[in-house]
């Protein structure tokens, strides 16, 4: 018994440990990609955004819009993919892809805020986001998020907060 047991431990230790290790960096990683992702917001939040997609704000003076985007493609770390299998085979709710594409949609707004920011603008309005996977095991998604960009004369006290 104790033989059965010391060789069951030697071979699925590497397998323990590596999973182990894979759900401590996978979920450092996304706490610092978050707190990342709260500065850059705070950052750009003097960017209007809105997903109206007929509200043209009162432009400045010889201005004009133009489309702004944002996209990116993020992974799952493996931990949270073994979870998530074995939530959906009980039909629950999928917490740790909703966390993935919660990501994925704002950093794609903040790139797009940097983007709209670079080219001097202050407003965005019809704001939208496509969401798709890039494999079909579902660990990667790409987001992109587009809108219109312009300079407006509004005052921009009231910024959004996607």
């Amino acid at each position: 018994m104790n033989n059965s047991l010391t060789q069951m431990l030697i071979n699925y230790a590497p397998l323990l440990v590596l999973f182990v290790v894979g759900w401590f960096f996978g979920s450092r990683h996304e706490r610092q990609h978050l707190a990342q992702l709260k500065i850059a917001e705070k950052e750009l939040g003097h960017i209007v955004v809105s997903t109206e997609r007929f509200y043209v704000p009162k432009l400045a003076a010889h201005t004009e819009g133009e489309l702004v985007l944002g996209s990116v493609v993020i992974a799952q770390d493996y931990f949270k993919m073994v979870i998530a299998r074995v939530l959906s085979i009980f039909g629950k709710n999928l917490t740790t892809y909703e966390t993935l594409l919660d990501r994925a949609r704002r950093e794609a707004a903040v790139r797009m805020r940097s983007q709209a920011q670079a080219k001097g603008y202050n407003h965005i309005y019809g704001l939208r986001f496509e969401v798709s996977n890039v494999n079909q095991l579902g660990s990667m998604v790409e987001a992109i998020a587009y809108g219109t960009a312009v300079h407006s004369c509004e005052n921009s006290d009231k910024a959004s907060i996607l």
